[in-house]
């Protein structure tokens, strides 16, 4: 069976400031349909480069990205967005949510580049924010929840086009110790529900949570 993600020989370069940057160097990976994984490194280490490579939002300098067997280099702009859009769903640390419309609103956006319309969308992130926890808490804004809420309306936007790969970049990063093991623990819950899922994190306590680490230091793989 091939894998859902592989990584041949993957590098990347940055030019900052006149210095030439190698933030990835000669990264080989592969992820398995329905795994639950963790990329630690420490600050610098290439994890979020190699996270948003494998996020179809950046392109290597050199090698390949295969995503479901697509070689992404083959792909145009325009093929990489929809990727990005229905087949990958995006959880970041500082949550991403617009702070002027509800949480509703906020899930349904990821629906608004495809052809479904406002009785199907609506129904649909109602559906992930009851799948989170959020049912009550749909009218609210932002302001008006906790940064665990907050992340768990990221969360239901990140399913509302059931992607094949959930990728979560520090996702408890901004959470206080309780709030981050219940997202910890629905992210273990839709891995087991059949969602393939990659935790980018510096803690070694969250990745322990995960079925496999992969350690990165100084732009290369050290463990997978």
């Amino acid at each position: 069976m091939n894998p859902l993600l592989k990584v041949v020989n993957v590098a990347k370069k940055y030019q900052m400031d006149g210095i030439c940057v190698k933030a990835l160097k000669e990264i080989n990976l592969e992820i398995k349909d329905k795994e639950l994984a963790s990329i630690i490194g420490p600050s610098g280490s290439g994890k979020s480069t190699l996270m948003h490579i494998l996020g179809c939002l950046d392109r290597p300098t050199k090698g390949e990205y295969f995503f479901e067997n697509k070689k992404t280099s083959q792909l145009t702009d325009e093929e990489l967005a929809r990727i990005r859009n229905r087949r990958i769903g995006f959880v970041f640390q500082t949550f991403n949510l617009l702070p002027r419309v509800s949480a509703l609103d906020n899930v349904q956006l990821p629906l608004f580049y495809s052809d479904i319309g406002f009785r199907k969308r609506k129904k649909l992130a109602l559906k992930k924010l009851e799948q989170v926890g959020l049912k009550e808490r749909i009218d609210h804004h932002p302001n008006q929840l906790s940064g665990g809420q907050q992340q768990r309306v990221a969360i239901a936007r990140a399913l509302v086009n059931n992607p094949e790969l959930i990728l979560a970049d520090e996702p408890t990063g901004n959470l206080d110790t309780k709030s981050g093991e219940e997202i910890m623990k629905i992210l273990i819950d839709l891995n087991k529900e059949g969602h393939t899922i990659i935790i980018v994190t510096h803690d070694p306590e969250i990745a322990e949570k995960t079925k496999r680490i992969i350690k990165i230091r100084d732009g290369k793989i050290t463990k997978k």
